[in-house]
């Protein structure tokens, strides 16, 4: 299990769009990943899941990967939520 702390930095948050490339970019590989927000945790895989979370700006997320590549998804994830996802 790989788990890494990251700060949502784009103002609007995790709604539909940046939603939709997180999830794409979730589903490019094969461990099981999960977002963390306070004490939920839904499957990163899953839009409604991600967009349940209600995760908007300066907010603190957590991002866990089990698997075979769990490393390599979390690192991805996080350097796309770093990235404000070019909004």
């Amino acid at each position: 299990m790989f788990v890494k702390d990251v700060v949502v930095q784009n103002q609007v948050g995790l709604h539909a769009r940046p939603a939709t490339f997180f999830i794409q970019k979730a589903n490019e590989f094969k461990a099981s990943i999960w977002v963390e927000k306070e004490e939920r945790r839904v499957n990163a895989k899953s839009l409604l899941g991600v967009l349940s979370l209600g995760i908007v700006g300066n907010t603190a997320i957590r991002i866990i990967a089990d698997g075979a590549d769990e490393e390599a998804a979390v690192l991805a994830l996080v350097k796309l939520v770093e990235s404000g996802f070019a909004e």
